[in-house]
């Protein structure tokens, strides 16, 4: 781990504690809003339901929240960085080839369950509004304020973020006071802490869901994943001691709750004279509903905020390890991280507006909550497994855990799949859609990597030497920057030599290849350079972390600009009067656009991926765009793709 990562894990502030709150548990921060509600349902309150769902959520935030992601999963940490990608980008390295399998799928379930935790948070804190006006319309104002969070998205979160800390540790302070009024009405719900509650819920009639309530439980952990990604934001330590507090105050309101409905016994929710049952907003007292109103709809928006931040940091990881098309992102502040993708941000918004008007409201909503991101828990399960492993941990420790968290998750999986039906379903395509096109996208790249065909340059050396002072082929520009993807030195495409030699024989004074390549670790920046003929042909490999912008035309001069200080390179016009001068020479970048040539022979499987690889090619950002390049001086030129191209072609030649 470098110092800089070492120092961010170890550090311990109260400004990085303030941070984290900020940051990291907007998600699971904002649960109390709804998982009572969803336990209770329809049922008739009793005490074995209160007890047993209080004890379900407490031994959930112990066993999946605390010690799965808080204790052992935050221990994988990729150079500093969290989340199923960078914990992938590390398991990588055993070489597993399947390992890619759980990575998209929990990618991609993760990205799905974004699209409904804005919608879902939000709406549960404006219905608060039908306590004073039980007829008015929530779907409005949901989307209203929906559209503000999109629309600031562009602008970055520095200025927003300074106020996102104090607000959470005001909404926390908030849970807990409220939980701590109640429970001194009836010390009863400690009981819960008794696992025996949460066995006795499962597996008796105490409630109309039986074994299937675990669904609604499971509300109450589904923002832990999201507190994995964020790691690289606060650091691990400060996530670990921030969560005391955090889980305190979680807790202190979900027994609050507990003890205000133990009052209630034999009543079902919608008989405790409200317009709007929900539990969170009955605790508090009638002068304080208002602002708690308030205070928790701005949580609400932070925690979507958090969400969609992660969401871009998602898609850009999936860029850089080859699971997505490249797209546009903008970098809105010199934050490190901090980023904005705006073709990802208006199509979030516009599934978060379809999940309002058709669920219309947040108890419909949670119908199709959670389905998703328990896929992506048992995701990423498997590849702690590899990764627990892999730092040659016993096996004997390692077989208890992983089958303890597998045996969880698949019984929320178990419970969750009842909701397929009632909403669960469209989360579970929006995740199949992502998982196909990352599928597609990879597996393209894959072929299409294995029907390049690489030559060696030192075959090529003397030709390019004597094309470079060459004057009977006129001049193409003074230096010629081409892209490639051959990992080794000497080695290069042949099409690039093709396009130098045959495709308009191109003279230049000199000529450079770039190599981009992307480590398993978020950030580093580096290069080097190889000279490979003397004033003639250089090549340079650029090293960039997974999260780091692909900005090749900066790059690249600022690599020139080192060279020439350290007299490497002369990087002046060759023309005579302009040498004279101390002009520099042009530089012209040429970027090589494959085709499906129609001399494929392509299997059936092969049709479908490259087909709707080149669809997806044409909808994502261009390679000029994608690498930075100043269109002013880029070529792109056109090249077939031949896959399986008959060996022998016989013609009989007639006289």
């Amino acid at each position: 781990m470098s110092t800089h990562n070492h120092k961010l894990h170890s550090t311990l502030s109260t400004a990085g504690l303030l941070i984290t709150l900020g940051i990291i548990y907007g998600d699971i921060g904002t649960s109390p809003l709804y998982v009572m509600k969803a336990i209770i349902g329809d049922s008739v309150i009793s005490k074995d339901l209160i007890l047993g769902g209080l004890s379900c959520i407490f031994w959930t935030l112990t066993l999946q929240t605390t010690l799965k992601y808080v204790i052992i999963t935050l221990s994988a940490d990729n150079h500093g960085e969290g989340g199923i990608f960078a914990l992938y980008a590390l398991v990588k390295r055993t070489k597993i080839q399947w390992l890619i399998v759980p990575a998209i799928i929990g990618g991609s379930a993760l990205l799905a369950d974004g699209i409904i935790t804005p919608p879902i948070s939000v709406s549960s804190a404006v219905e608060g509004l039908k306590i004073f006006k039980p007829d008015i319309p929530i779907k409005p104002i949901v989307i209203g304020i929906l559209f503000i969070l999109f629309t600031i998205q562009q602008f970055g979160t520095k200025l927003v973020g300074k106020f996102f800390a104090p607000m959470m540790l005001i909404w926390f302070s908030m849970l807990g006071v409220l939980g701590v009024i109640q429970m001194m009405t009836n010390l009863e719900v400690f009981n819960a802490i008794n696992p025996y509650y949460a066995y006795h819920l499962l597996t008796s009639d105490v409630s109309e869901q039986g074994f299937f309530i675990l669904g609604a439980v499971f509300l109450c952990t589904t923002g832990a994943e999201a507190l994995y990604s964020d790691m690289g934001h606060c650091g691990r330590r400060n996530i670990r001691i921030s969560w005391i507090f955090v889980k305190s105050t979680l807790i202190l309101n979900y027994f609050g709750q507990g003890a205000y409905l133990l009052a209630h016994q034999g009543k079902t929710l919608t008989e405790l004279g409200s317009s709007n049952p929900n539990p969170f907003y009955l605790i508090m007292a009638s002068w304080f509903q208002p602002i708690g109103i308030v205070i928790a709809t701005l949580a609400a928006v932070i925690a979507s905020q958090a969400l969609i931040s992660g969401s871009f940091t998602l898609i850009n990881e999936a860029m850089r390890l080859n699971f997505w098309p490249k797209v546009k992102i903008n970098y809105p502040t010199d934050v490190k991280g901090q980023l904005y993708i705006p073709s990802l941000n208006w199509l979030l918004f516009l599934g978060c507006v379809g999940i309002v008007l058709k669920f219309e409201d947040s108890g419909e909503m949670e119908h199709a909550y959670g389905l998703a991101i328990v896929l992506c828990m048992i995701m990423t399960t498997i590849l702690l497994n590899y990764y627990l492993i892999m730092k040659r941990v016993k096996w004997y420790f390692i077989a208890p855990l992983i089958i303890l968290y597998l045996t969880i998750e698949f019984c929320f999986l178990g419970a969750n799949i009842l909701k397929f039906f009632d909403g669960g379903y469209v989360t579970l395509f929006i995740a199949c859609f992502l998982i196909g096109i990352m599928t597609v996208w990879y597996l393209a790249k894959k072929i299409s990597k294995a029907y390049t065909k690489i030559v060696k340059i030192d075959n090529y050396k003397k030709v390019l030497a004597e094309l470079s002072v060459d004057l009977s082929i006129p001049k193409y520009a003074t230096h010629l920057i081409y892209m490639t993807n051959s990992t080794r030195t000497d080695e290069i495409e042949e099409k690039v030599m093709y396009s130098i030699l045959q495709k308009r024989p191109k003279r230049a004074d000199m000529y450079w290849f770039v190599h981009v390549n992307i480590l398993n670790e978020p950030y580093r920046r580096e290069y080097r350079v190889s000279e490979i003929i003397k004033d003639d042909l250089y090549r340079v490999d650029f090293n960039l972390g997974f999260r780091e912008p692909t900005k090749i035309n900066l790059m690249f001069k600022e690599v020139i600009r080192d060279m020439v200080q350290n007299g490497e390179v002369d990087v002046t016009s060759r023309y005579e009067s302009l040498n004279k001068n101390n002009i520099i020479g042009d530089f012209k970048f040429v970027l090589s656009e494959k085709f499906l040539s129609n001399d494929s022979d392509l299997t059936f499987f092969e049709k479908i991926v490259m087909n709707g690889y080149f669809l997806l090619k044409k909808l994502s950002l261009s390679e000029e765009k994608g690498f930075g390049l100043d269109s002013s001086s880029v070529k792109v030129e056109q090249f077939p793709m031949v896959l399986h191209a008959p060996e022998k072609f016989e013609m009989v030649r007639i006289r």
